[in-house]
C-alpha cells in the first residue's frame, strides 16, 4: 500500500506470555483485562455469545476495546479475525493447551487470536472463573418485584428441551433471589414479551416459544420453589414456568431449509467444519441477528461459489465443493447440526464446528472455466536477459521497448531507462540501450502522444522535482540500428501544476493530455485535482477523489463514445463532461468480495482495467471491464472480474468468477479481441512487502463468449511477478511480461524479461503477412492493404491503442474491429468514425486470418488535434511536428 506496512500496537517483552517457538505471542494484559486462558467453544454454541464481531483488520486491542465498550466480563478472539464477549462461557467450553492459541491476529501477525475452534480469553480485572451457562448471560436480576408487568399473564407449565431450548434467546445470570414476577420484569425491561423461570434460580426471556414447545397437561411438573420465594414455583427439572404478554407465538422444531432457496441448491447434509484448524469453506460472512439459508445461499451464488454453508446460527461460509474435499471436511450426524438460524427459527443453521451445507446443483452451473492443454494454453518462455527492473514499460512506433525504472531498483540502476531492440534479443549487447532520465519516475503515469513522432511522456513521480516532472522521449532508430535521442526534461521550463505521485494520464479527444489524481509524494497527502497539459487553465479540485484517499490512485480513465469521461477509482465511478469535468452520471458502486463490498480495483486495493472490444459499426455501449482486486484492511485478494456499460439507459455491474484469487494483476488486450490476465499475488494489497503468494497462472478472458463462461486456464510461468510487473502486447502478438520489484525479503527484484505466445500462434494453419502505405488515417477514411496471399478464411482487422503499463493500469489500452472486405491479396480497411470512438493517437493494426494476426505495424488515427507536436516550448525539448 505505501513503503512500509502499519505496525499493530507494540508491546513490552515482558508482557508477553511466550507460546511455542517462532509462534505469534499472548500479551499478559489487554487493557484491564488480563490473560485468563485458551478456551474451546462450547457444545453446539459458541462459548462466548453476548456480542461478536469479525473483521480483517483485527487485532486483540481492537477486541478488547469493542467488548470492553459493552462491559462484558470476557472477550476473546478465535481463527484470527473473529471476536466474541460475554460474561460466562456456555456450556461445554473448557481450557485447552495455550500453545492450541497460536494463530496470528489478521491486523498483527505478532499476536496470537486464538485458532480454529480455540479462543484466547481475557478476563476484566482477571475475573475468576464463573460456572457455564448454556445461553449469553449478561444482566443480573434487581430485587424481586411484587407484581406482574401490565399485561403480563401466567400460561402455565411447558416442558424444555426435548428438541432443543424452548427459550434459547437471553439467559440471565442465576440468582438467588428470583420469583415469576422478578423475571417477567427484567424481560419487560429488555424488551422481550416472554418470561420463564426453572430450576430455582434461572430466567429465560425471549418473543417466541421455539423448538416446538407445548404447554404440559400438567402443570404440577413445575414444582420447583422459587429461590426468592419458596411459596411459589419456578419450574422444575425440564420445565419452564412461563408468563408472557399476550398469547406466546410458537415454532416448530427446526429442520435445515430444503424448499424456497435461491436459485438451484440441494441440501448436502451436515458436514464438520475446523478439521486441522482449516476452515472447509474459505469466505466467512457473520449476520448476527438475521441469518437465514436464504440470504447465504442467494450470497454466495450472487458470486459465483457453488457451496455454501452455515454454521452457529449466524455465519455463512462461501467456497466450492472442492474447498471442502482438500479440508478433509466429511458428513457428520445429522443432529450435530442443532443450532437455529438466527432469522428463521423455523430452520437449523449449523452447530458448533458443523455446516449445514449446500451445493448448487442447477442445469446451469455458476461459472465454467476451460482447461485447454499444451500449446492451446499459450506458453511462457524467456525473451532476453535482463538489466533493470521496470515498473513502466511501452513499445515505441519504432518497435523498440521503453523500459523505465525507479531508483533505487538493482545494479547498476544509474540511468533510469532502457531501450530494449526486439530484434536483437539474441545478441545481449545490441539488445539493450542506455538511457537517462533527470528525475525518478518511480509510480509516474505515461502514454504515447498523437504527434507524428509518437513521443512517449511520463508525468509525477517519487518525490520533490520528481513529482512535477514532465519527462519526453522522441522514439529513432529501427530494428537492428540503434537510436540516438535520450529522455528530455527540465522542471525549470516545464512542469506540472501540481505535484503528483501515483497520478493517471490519459489522450483526450482534443489532443490534449488529462492528468488526474495522486498524492504530493513521498506517502503524503492526497492531489484531489486534475489538469491538462499543455497548461490550459487552472487545476480542479475533485471532492470525491479527497473524499475516497487512499484507494483511488491511478484510476482508470476512457473517452467514452457518447462523449463522455468514464473514471474507475476505489469502488465507485463516474462519467465527467469532457469540457467542464463535473460529473454527469454517478454510477453504481463496483461490486468487491463475497465478505466486504468496500472491496477496491484502483491502487492499493489494485486490479487491472480494460475496455471491450468496440466492433464496427459501433452501435453497441462500450464496456469497461476491470479484474482482480483487494479488501481493504485484510488484503483478501479478489476472485473476480466485473464489467459495466456506462452509457446504458440503467448501467449494472456483472461479477465473473475467476479461476484464482488476484491482486496486482495485468490485463494486455489480445489482437483477437481476447484479454489476457497474468502477473500479481494470492493475498495482499499493492505496496512494498504488502503481498504474498504469488498467482503464476495466466487466464484468457474472451469477451465473445457467454458470462461466466469466458475464462480459460492457461499457462504457468516459474517467474513470481509481484509489485511493480507489467504486461503489454507486442507488435508480433506476443505478451511481454516484465519486472516485479516486491522488497519482501522473499523474492527477487526480477530484471527477468519473458513473453507469454498465445495459442493462435501455435495453429497449424498459415499465419498471414500485409504492408500498408497510409499510415496517418483520417477518421473514415477507407484504407488500402496488401496481403502477402490471398486471403482464405475469416479475415477481420483491429486496432489496439498504444499502451503504457504500470501498476494494472494500461493507459492508452482500447480494442477496436473496423470494417474490412478482401479480394484476393487486396483488403480494404476502413478507419473508425470519430474521435469518440476512436481518440486521436497511435493504434496497433493487425490483420488476422481464422483468428491468426499477421505481425502488426503502427498506424495513427485522427492527427494531432492539439498541436503537442509543436509543444513544449524552448530548447530543452524536441518538437516533432503535428
Amino acid at each position: 500500500m505505501r513503503l512500509t506496512r502499519g505496525a499493530g500496537s507494540a508491546l513490552p517483552l515482558a508482557g508477553l506470555i511466550s507460546l511455542a517457538s517462532a509462534a505469534p505471542s499472548q500479551p499478559a494484559t489487554m487493557g484491564n483485562y488480563v490473560w485468563y486462558g485458551c478456551q474451546t467453544e462450547a457444545t453446539g454454541a459458541r462459548a462466548l455469545t453476548a456480542f461478536f464481531y469479525a473483521d480483517d483488520t483485527m487485532t486483540l486491542s481492537s477486541c478488547q476495546k469493542f467488548c470492553g465498550g459493552k462491559g462484558t466480563t470476557y472477550f476473546g478472539a478465535e481463527y484470527g479475525r473473529e471476536c466474541f464477549c460475554g460474561n460466562s462461557f456456555s456450556k461445554g467450553s473448557v481450557s485447552a493447551p495455550a500453545s492450541d492459541c497460536s494463530m496470528p491476529c489478521a491486523g498483527d501477525a505478532t499476536i496470537a487470536c486464538g485458532n480454529g475452534n480455540r479462543l484466547s480469553v481475557y478476563a476484566i480485572n482477571g475475573t475468576s472463573p464463573q460456572s457455564a451457562a448454556p445461553t449469553t448471560t449478561t444482566t443480573a436480576l434487581a430485587v424481586p418485584a411484587a407484581t406482574f408487568p401490565a399485561g403480563w399473564t401466567s400460561q402455565g407449565c411447558w416442558q424444555d428441551g426435548p428438541n432443543g431450548r424452548i427459550m434459547p434467546t437471553y439467559q440471565a445470570q442465576d440468582s438467588d433471589t428470583l420469583t415469576p414476577q422478578s423475571c417477567a420484569a427484567l424481560c419487560d425491561s429488555m424488551g422481550y414479551t416472554i418470561s420463564g423461570t426453572e430450576y430455582f434460580k434461572q430466567c429465560f426471556c425471549s418473543n417466541a416459544i421455539y423448538n416446538g414447545g407445548v404447554r404440559s397437561t400438567d402443570d404440577s411438573k413445575c414444582n420447583t420453589p422459587c429461590s426468592g420465594d419458596d411459596s411459589v414455583n419456578c419450574g422444575g427439572p425440564g420445565y419452564l414456568t412461563i408468563y408472557s404478554k399476550g398469547t406466546p407465538t410458537t415454532f416448530q422444531p427446526p429442520v435445515p431449509q430444503r424448499g424456497g432457496l435461491n436459485g438451484t441448491w440441494t441440501y448436502q447434509g451436515c458436514y464438520s467444519d475446523n478439521v486441522n484448524n482449516m476452515r472447509a469453506l474459505p469466505w466467512q460472512l457473520i449476520q448476527p441477528g438475521v441469518m437465514t439459508a436464504t440470504t447465504c445461499l442467494y450470497q454466495c451464488a450472487k458470486f459465483g461459489y457453488a457451496a455454501a454453508g452455515l454454521e452457529y446460527g449466524q455465519e455463512c461460509y462461501c467456497g466450492d465443493p472442492g474447498d471442502m474435499t482438500n479440508a478433509g471436511s466429511t458428513k457428520q450426524a445429522e443432529g450435530d447440526c442443532n443450532i437455529v438460524c438466527a432469522g428463521n427459527a423455523s430452520s437449523i443453521c449449523g452447530g458448533g464446528s458443523r455446516l449445514s451445507t449446500y451445493f448448487w446443483t442447477g442445469s446451469k452451473p455458476l461459472y465454467v472455466f476451460g482447461y485447454p492443454q499444451g500449446n492451446d494454453a499459450g506458453t511462457y518462455s524467456n525473451l532476453v536477459g535482463g538489466v533493470v527492473t521496470p515498473l513502466m514499460t511501452m513499445q515505441s512506433i519504432t518497435g523498440k521497448v521503453t523500459f523505465l525504472e525507479k531508483w533505487g531498483t538493482g545494479a547498476p540502476n544509474s540511468t533510469g531507462a532502457y531501450e530494449l531492440d526486439l530484434s536483437q534479443t539474441g545478441n545481449f549487447s545490441r539488445a539493450w540501450r542506455t538511457m537517462h532520465l533527470k528525475t525518478d519516475v518511480f509510480c509516474s503515469a505515461g502514454v504515447i502522444l498523437p504527434d507524428k513522432a509518437g513521443r512517449q511522456l511520463t508525468v509525477g513521480g517519487w518525490s520533490l522535482d520528481s513529482t512535477y516532472g514532465v519527462r519526453l522521449y522522441t522514439p529513432d532508430g529501427s530494428p537492428g540500428v540503434p537510436g540516438k535521442n535520450d529522455w528530455e526534461e527540465n522542471v525549470n521550463v516545464l512542469k506540472l501544476q501540481r505535484g503528483r505521485w501515483y497520478p493517471s494520464a490519459m489522450v483526450m479527444t482534443n489532443g490534449s493530455i488529462l492528468v488526474v489524481g495522486g498524492e504530493i509524494g513521498s506517502n503524503d497527502k492526497a492531489e484531489p485535482t486534475l489538469e491538462l497539459l499543455p497548461n490550459a487553465g487552472p487545476y480542479k479540485y475533485l471532492d470525491w477523489l479527497a473524499r475516497t484517499d487512499p484507494n483511488n490512485l491511478y484510476p482508470f480513465l476512457a473517452v467514452l463514445p457518447g462523449g463522455g469521461i468514464f473514471v474507475g477509482y476505489w469502488n465507485e465511478a463516474r462519467i465527467l463532461d469532457e469540457v467542464t469535468f463535473e460529473t454527469t452520471k454517478v454510477l453504481p458502486n463496483m461490486p468487491g468480495s463475497v465478505i466486504n463490498p468496500l472491496s477496491g480495483r484502483t491502487y492499493p486495493l489494485e486490479g487491472a482495467s480494460v475496455l471491450l472490444p468496440q466492433i464496427a459499426p459501433y452501435t453497441d455501449p462500450l464496456g469497461i471491464l476491470m479484474c482482480g482486486g483487494s479488501t481493504e484492511g485484510g488484503g483478501e485478494a479478489l476472485d473476480n472480474c466485473v464489467s459495466l456499460y456506462p452509457e446504458a439507459a440503467n448501467p449494472t455491474w456483472t461479477l465473473e468468477r475467476m479461476p484464482s484469487k488476484r491482486v496486482m494483476s495485468c490485463m494486455a488486450p489480445l489482437p483477437d479481441g481476447t484479454y489476457l490476465i497474468a502477473n500479481g499475488a494470492k493475498q495482499g494489497v499493492a505496496g512494498f512487502g504488502l503481498a504474498d503468494d504469488p498467482n503464476y497462472n495466466a487466464v484468457l478472458y474472451n469477451p465473445f463468449k457467454p458470462v461466466n463462461q469466458r475464462m480459460s486456464v492457461m499457462a504457468n510461468t516459474s517467474v513470481a511477478r509481484l509489485y511493480h510487473s507489467e504486461a503489454i502486447t507486442l507488435l508480433d502478438g506476443r505478451v511481454l511480461i516484465t519486472g516485479s520489484d516486491p522488497e519482501d525479503g522473499k523474492h527477487p527484484q526480477e530484471i527477468r524479461v519473458e513473453v507469454f505466445t498465445p495459442p493462435y500462434l501455435y495453429s497449424s494453419k498459415p499465419r498471414p503477412s500485409f504492408t500498408v502505405a497510409n499510415k496517418d488515417w483520417s477518421y473514415g477514411q477507407t484504407i488500402s492493404i496488401t496481403l502477402g496471399a490471398a486471403a482464405a478464411g475469416n479475415m477481420q482487422a483491429s486496432l489496439l491503442g498504444a499502451v503504457s503499463s504500470t501498476h494494472g493500469n494500461s493507459m492508452g489500452a482500447r480494442t477496436l474491429m473496423p470494417a474490412l472486405s478482401c479480394n484476393g491479396r487486396t483488403c480494404t480497411v476502413t478507419a473508425p468514425p470519430n474521435k469518440y470512438i476512436c481518440p486521436p493517437g497511435w493504434y496497433q493494426l493487425y490483420i488476422l486470418q481464422d483468428g491468426i494476426p499477421a505481425v502488426g505495424v503502427y498506424v495513427r488515427i485522427g492527427g494531432d488535434p492539439g498541436n503537442i507536436g509543436n509543444w513544449p516550448p524552448g530548447n530543452d525539448f524536441t518538437r516533432p511536428g503535428i
